[in-house]
Parts: structure tokens; sequence; C-alpha cells
């Protein structure tokens, strides 16, 4: 792979198919810029994963204790469960996203973050200093412009390709 003009590519999983096949168009389409120095830091491919918070992850909430009872109470171990859960998921996600990058010969990192996935992704964007972040989509075209609001960035943000895209052309 020759040389490109990108430092860091950051590429949102989330399981899906779509979010994967854009892993998988990013790996194929998008040059890293080459090492200039061993001072210089790698460029590199970012895999990054949003998990829900707990309580919104489990669906439910215990809720507070009827007639009286403490409000805002939260079961350490339903919690703790679903914080477990919620790894085992992660791990297969980044196992699945690692596999389609070693296949294709490139070193990816990983990267996970816990929140609301509109602004997790858009503060991780602007933390890992990406020069473009990756999404799989079902309704969009294939490359638009973004901003999302309240953040500080702006980057080109590439919708990959559905299946569905490359089979109409």
């Amino acid at each position: 792979m020759s040389g490109g003009n990108l430092q860091r590519v950051v590429v949102a999983v989330d399981g899906s198919e779509e979010s994967m096949n854009a892993l998988r168009w990013a790996l194929d389409n998008l040059k890293l810029r080459s090492t200039a120095s061993p001072d210089s830091e790698a460029a590199s491919f970012v895999v990054l994963h949003v998990q829900s918070p707990p309580s919104i992850a489990a669906g439910l909430n215990p809720g507070p204790i009827p007639f009286g009872g403490p409000s805002n109470f939260e079961v350490p171990a339903f919690a703790s469960a679903i914080e477990a859960h919620q790894r085992r998921i992660t791990e297969a996600i980044f196992a699945h996203a690692l596999k389609i990058c070693s296949d294709k010969n490139v070193n990816a990192q990983t990267h996970v973050v816990v929140g609301d996935a509109k602004e997790r992704i858009c503060e991780a964007v602007e933390k890992l200093h990406a020069d473009t972040l990756v999404m799989g989509s079902r309704a969009f075209g294939p490359i638009k412009r973004y901003e999302p609001r309240g953040c500080s960035w702006e980057a080109l943000v590439t919708i990959a390709p559905t299946m569905h895209d490359a089979q109409l052309s």
C-alpha cells in the first residue's frame, strides 16, 4: 500500500454488518501517511466502539422501591452483570473487527467509550486527532461533510457504501 495523507482514521463499529463493511471499505480505500521519521507517531486505523451506559443497555432498571423506599437505588450486582455482559459484547465486536484487519494485513488499534454514541464518537474523534471518521449506514450516500453540533471539529465523515449500494452499481 503506498502512502497516503491520513494520519489517523477512526472507524466506528457497533457489531452490525454495515459497520463491518465500513471497516472493510476503509481498509481497502483509505491510505495512511507513511512514517517520515522515527520520531513521528505512526499513522493508524482505530476501531471505535461505543457501549451504552449499563442502565440504558439493560433497557430496564429495578427502579425505586414502592411505598416509600429509596429512589435512584441501583443494585450493584445488577449493574456489574450488565457491565460484564457489555465487556463480552465489546470483546466479540473487536475480535471480529481485528480479524478483518488481520485478513488485510493491517494492524489497528481499538478504543472503547461508554455513553451516548453521538456524543462519544464526537469526543473520541477529537481526542484521537482523527483525520476522518468512517461509519456504516443504511440510508446515506457515499460521502458527506459533517459537523456535529457541540463539537469543535469538522471532519470528513465517510459513509461506506452498503452491499445494496454495491449491487446497484
